[in-house]
């Protein structure tokens, strides 16, 4: 049996009869694994659109070198999402003929389309082959195939001039006398925290079978007791590293401390790539994307720092705003330094005692 406490976004009580009505007939059937209709993040099987899924090293304006390539070749951007982190990019892009409007199916045109955005992947300081699949829209929700994408990328390997974050505390034990091994994880809250961890479990083949999450302010706590699909617990220091740098990576990918910034317009042909060139020629760098088109309508979110790594300086923000048009993007949010998380926890982390007591 699972018991979900929940708020909205704005972590006020859920009381709309329409998403609650929503939320029970997905969890009761099989939808669960399909794109919501009330959100623009997932994949439904469609013949509209082509799917592009990139995996490659970041850099700056490596987003707007993609998007002038698909511009070039009048491939018409209608949903996608991009994800960085360690170095890494992931995305998934829908995209449609221009001229028609529909799933792009000739297969030079296809090649050609892969070809060149590989060419961009590899720039020059490429220091891992990329990836790109082309296809139908599939079946797999957007961000689940995101999260399958970075781990294949071994997004998880950290590199020698990075610095562990502070901000997540994994600790995975032992409870033998039930042959589980026991997950504790500390990290301040933010949306989609569970997914992501349970994505991330799932593709490593874990099975979770007790687990706890409880968040109390801005600090989330998580506990699971899982093993593998093999039915074995995690049995060497070697896999119990793994699982903490995989659950870490998985929490980390999108953080979103980033400024964010929305846009709104009419859709059109080589709007996105108009947009990120703009970004890319005022140092900005994108960290994390969301594009939906509905109704000819283009709506998109984007995560940005200073390609310097320093905070963004306003002036920046208002001379971009003034290229785009100030109605257009708006900015979400304060713009200034990203609250820093709490060096002492308010609270001690007693997940393991409670459990044991209950369970081992």
């Amino acid at each position: 049996m699972n018991v979900f406490n929940m708020t909205d976004c704005d972590g006020n009580k859920v009381r709309d009869e329409g998403i609650l009505d929503y939320i029970q007939k997905t969890v009761e059937t099989d939808a669960c694994c399909l794109e919501s209709m009330r959100g623009s993040t997932g994949g439904m099987p469609s013949e509209e659109h082509t799917s592009i899924e990139l995996t490659g090293t970041d850099r700056p304006g490596l987003l707007s070198e993609v998007f002038a390539v698909l511009t070039d070749l009048r491939c018409n951007v209608v949903n996608g999402e991009i994800w960085t982190h360690n170095s890494r990019a992931a995305a998934v892009i829908d995209v449609t003929e221009h001229s028609t409007g529909q799933a792009i199916e000739d297969p030079k045109r296809l090649s050609t389309i892969k070809q060149l955005l590989c060419n961009v992947l590899q720039g020059n300081i490429s220091f891992m082959t990329p990836r790109i699949t082309i296809s139908s829209s599939g079946v797999t929700h957007r961000q689940r195939r995101l999260h399958q994408m970075m781990f294949a990328y071994r997004d998880f390997e950290r590199l020698k001039d990075v610095e562990h974050s502070s901000r997540i505390h994994v600790c995975v034990l032992d409870c033998n006398d039930r042959d589980y091994t026991v997950v504790s994880i500390r990290s301040k809250d933010r949306p989609k925290l569970l997914f992501d961890t349970l994505c991330t479990l799932t593709d490593m083949q874990y099975v979770v079978f007790h687990g706890t999450a409880i968040t109390e302010r801005m600090e989330s706590y998580q506990e699971y007791y899982i093993r593998h699909i093999d039915g074995l617990p995690v049995s060497s220091e070697a896999e119990r590293q793994r699982v903490i740098e995989c659950l870490e990576a998985a929490i980390q990918r999108r953080a979103s401390e980033e400024l964010e910034l929305e846009l709104c317009s009419d859709d059109r042909l080589g709007l996105l790539s108009d947009i990120t060139r703009i970004f890319r020629e005022n140092g900005l760098c994108i960290r994390q994307a969301e594009m939906a088109t509905r109704g000819g309508t283009a709506k998109d979110t984007f995560f940005v720092t200073d390609v310097s790594g320093q905070p963004i300086d306003p002036k920046i923000i208002d001379l971009i705003r003034q290229q785009i048009g100030q109605n257009i993007l708006q900015v979400k949010g304060n713009l200034s330094l990203s609250p820093k998380f709490p060096r002492e926890m308010a609270r001690s982390f007693l997940f393991t005692n409670l459990f044991k007591s209950r369970i081992c």
